[in-house]
């Protein structure tokens, strides 16, 4: 599996470079995750920008990153995942369990925001 992990100081963003993202790959993307967050646990950033197809059965490896972020009080969001993508994924925008944004640039400012909230003590 092709991937990219941009890391920023709060944050890591990890582009999949594939255009179909399996069981499989999901897989192993969520044991390279938890290998990553073993060495610094920061916020989570997934960029879907390349990926066209999707095995439903990674919604679950993403909600198990999710959950797991989550319990670590950090953030987690999609971001670029094609409207087309989540239709076949039966994701609905305003009723998804994942924050997803447009642009990674929008992620980065939930991943800010949230930050910013927790610093304050506020609960998110």
């Amino acid at each position: 599996m092709r991937f990219k992990i941009d890391t920023k100081e709060v944050f890591h963003v990890i582009t999949i470079e594939e255009k179909a993202l399996t069981a499989i790959m999901a897989a192993e993307l969520e044991k390279i995750i938890k290998e990553k967050q073993e060495q610094t646990y920061l916020n989570l950033i997934l960029n879907f920008q390349m990926v066209e197809e999707m095995d439903t059965t990674c919604l679950s490896a993403l909600e198990a990153m999710q959950t797991l972020q989550a319990a670590n009080k950090k953030s987690f969001v999609v971001c670029a995942m094609s409207n087309e993508l989540q239709g076949k994924l039966g994701i609905d925008k305003d009723f998804s369990s994942f924050q997803i944004t447009p642009t990674e640039s929008e992620a980065w400012d939930i991943v800010q925001m949230e930050e910013i909230e927790r610093e304050l003590g506020l609960d998110i």
